[in-house]
């Protein structure tokens, strides 16, 4: 069974190929610049890449260019688009209508849909995505996974807000939480690592990227996560804000007579280890400004340090202890001063990491050594590996 897999961004299209009798990557590519002139697609097929400059004016014209390079007679990787036998959309928001992937059907569209006004940038694309699949490949089955479906196991008590019962009971107001099937992946891998599932099995997971989240993980259930409503929640992030005094967001309308909007872009845009550096986004030129003396750079990343293995610390109560803690995602596979700085925190508790092995950078490793009492692995994630077993699964049942 061949998968595309797709992810659908308000201006972006990612996709994988995937062959699932092997889980081989046949291909793979992210279209940027989708409606605004100048478009281009990096196409993937194997070590080779094809950069090609290609003006579309919406998903729909996206997904066509993209599926005519899968039967590229240079390149290409089928014969013909029948070898496509369903495809698996990423989904950002389900709200609580979704625990789980689903066949797409015209009401599952309906009820994304009433779930947009949650994740307004996200899920339209994600519709766009569906529709544009729809008629380009209509005997084709799909189905949608959503960010927020591993974490709809979470307790009542851990994912109420504190305001008002009844903005909950109106208008779904609580922590839905993100990054659900990078979650999913790497604690699921973990616990094969420690012999399989079992019901006190606890692992904490640290997704650390531009956005980045952090999951309790008990019995192989989420009990807890760092991101709420949106994903501008948790700790700092790239230039995401994470936890604040909410009376701040009124403290800058009033001081510096900006509007809501104007405030929220600052929140999400103009904060995190960027807003704090004045650097860059990018956690590499951070490090370096920080290795070179910068102050601000220094703190910004202590401080996001410092949030990381405060949450940890904070799901040993949701879970009543820990067993394992898992780093994925581009920061958590790469950076080990990150690594070795959360660990630190945490020594307390035991933790105990090998500083040779912490030098690895974006493969799978137990960073861990025999005397720690918690286990510490780098498990690199595979969020469209996860979409494709879905898929696989759902079309082959129905």
């Amino acid at each position: 069974m061949k998968i595309l897999v797709l992810n659908s961004g308000s201006s972006s299209l990612k996709y994988q190929l995937i062959d699932m009798t092997n889980e081989e990557v046949m291909a793979k590519g992210n279209f940027e610049r989708i409606g605004h002139g100048n478009s281009f697609v990096t196409h993937k097929v194997g070590e080779d890449k094809h950069v090609i400059e290609h003006n579309v004016k919406n998903h729909e014209e996206a997904i066509k260019f993209v599926l005519e390079q899968f039967t590229n007679e240079e390149y290409g990787v089928i014969k013909s688009l029948d070898e496509i036998d369903a495809v698996g959309h990423r989904l950002v928001h389900g709200g609580e209508k979704f625990s789980s992937s689903v066949i797409i059907t015209d009401e599952v569209v309906k009820q994304v849909e009433e779930c947009s006004s949650l994740a307004p940038l996200h899920n339209p694309a994600g519709i766009l995505g569906i529709e544009a699949c729809k008629r380009l490949m209509p005997n084709v089955p799909m189905v949608g996974v959503f960010d927020t479906a591993f974490h709809q196991t979470m307790p009542k008590v851990a994912y109420t807000y504190a305001i008002p019962y009844e903005y909950y009971e109106k208008y779904g107001i609580r922590k839905y939480g993100f990054h659900g099937t990078s979650h999913r992946f790497v604690s699921e891998r973990a616990a094969e690592l420690m012999g399989g599932v079992t019901p006190d099995l606890k692992i904490v997971t640290c997704h650390l990227g531009q956005g980045a989240s952090i999951a309790a993980v008990k019995g192989g259930k989420c009990v807890n996560t760092s991101m709420g409503l949106t994903p501008l929640a948790g700790i700092p992030m790239g230039t995401r804000s994470g936890d604040l005094d909410p009376a701040i967001v009124k403290y800058l309308m009033d001081n510096e007579h900006l509007s809501i909007d104007e405030v929220d872009t600052i929140l999400n845009k103009k904060s995190g280890v960027y807003g704090v550096s004045c650097v860059s986004p990018d956690s590499r030129d951070i490090e370096a400004a920080a290795a070179e003396g910068n102050e601000k750079a220094q703190l910004a990343l202590a401080m996001q340090n410092f949030a990381i293995a405060e949450h940890i610390a904070k799901y040993a109560v949701s879970m009543q202890g820990i067993d394992a803690i898992v780093f994925t995602a581009g920061i958590g596979e790469n950076e080990k001063n990150t690594r070795e700085a959360v660990c630190n925190y945490l020594a307390y508790m035991g933790i105990k990491i090998d500083d040779e092995l912490n030098k690895s950078r974006g493969k799978e490793v137990e960073l861990s050594t025999s005397e720690s009492s918690i286990r510490v692995f780098v498990i690199p994630t595979n969020e469209e590996l996860v979409i494709a077993r879905d898929t696989r699964d759902l079309v082959s049942k129905g």
